[in-house]
């Protein structure tokens, strides 16, 4: 070896230099996994916002402990408070809030099983609790399936054509309990239209007159409240 006088060291005669190396210059920012990635994680984040942003919008509503009967009286012994995300205020509405107290002497005016929420149409009171029991013929295809004995339902009526120019359905009575719903037909087959008797409590019974002449104004439709 012979020294150049800088201290750099010749490489020996027929030996080859070593390849120079060189940075990968690659661009991974535009890697398709990435930017999936970046999607994913940043859906998650919207996704848990929006649950915990929620969170709050639950509603405390009395729910019954036990099986209670028609009649039964109602105290906070026989209540728990139930959290429960509804749809809309209207909703809520439907049922007796956990925030107020229950009203003096107030009993069931339908039964209720473990567990359910408690509708502010099922409560009445010592003096109130008596039904003014009110037939309806209905369509069979006017029922939903669902609707029993104790539903809570609303009567809506589609006027007949030819009696109004503009028909229109026209909700008769809202909120009342079903008393009897037998089902209707035969070995043939069911029946065309079947009897559903409701209850109106009897301090509203001075709405029954504008009611029944809805009723006969045109087809009767129930509307369960689920």
């Amino acid at each position: 070896m012979t020294g150049n006088g800088t201290g750099t060291v010749a490489a020996p005669a027929g030996v080859a230099g070593s390849p120079v190396a060189r940075r990968t210059t690659g661009r991974t920012w535009k890697d398709p996994r990435l930017a999936v990635g970046v999607v994913i994680v940043a859906a998650c984040a919207l996704l848990g916002a929006r649950l915990l942003g929620g969170a709050d919008d639950s509603v405390a509503v009395w729910a019954v402990r036990t099986d209670l009967a028609e009649g039964a009286a109602l105290d906070p012994g026989a209540l728990e408070p139930q959290e429960v995300r509804f749809a809309s205020p209207e909703a809520a509405d439907r049922y007796l809030s956990a925030a107020g107290g229950l009203p003096d002497g107030a009993v069931l005016l339908r039964g209720l099983g473990a567990g359910e929420l408690l509708p502010r149409a099922a409560v009445g009171t010592g003096e109130a609790a008596a039904l003014v029991e009110v037939p309806l013929a209905v369509a069979a295809d006017a029922v939903p399936a669902t609707v029993g004995q104790g539903s809570v339902v609303d009567v809506w009526v589609t006027p007949d054509a030819a009696l109004d120019r503009r028909p229109g359905a026209v909700r008769v009575l809202d909120d009342v309990v079903v008393v009897a719903a037998p089902r209707a037909g035969s070995a043939l087959g069911p029946a065309a239209t079947r009897q559903v008797v409701v209850g109106l409590p009897a301090e509203d019974e001075g709405e029954l007159p504008e009611a029944l002449s809805g009723v006969a104004s045109g087809a009767v439709v129930i509307v369960g409240q689920g």
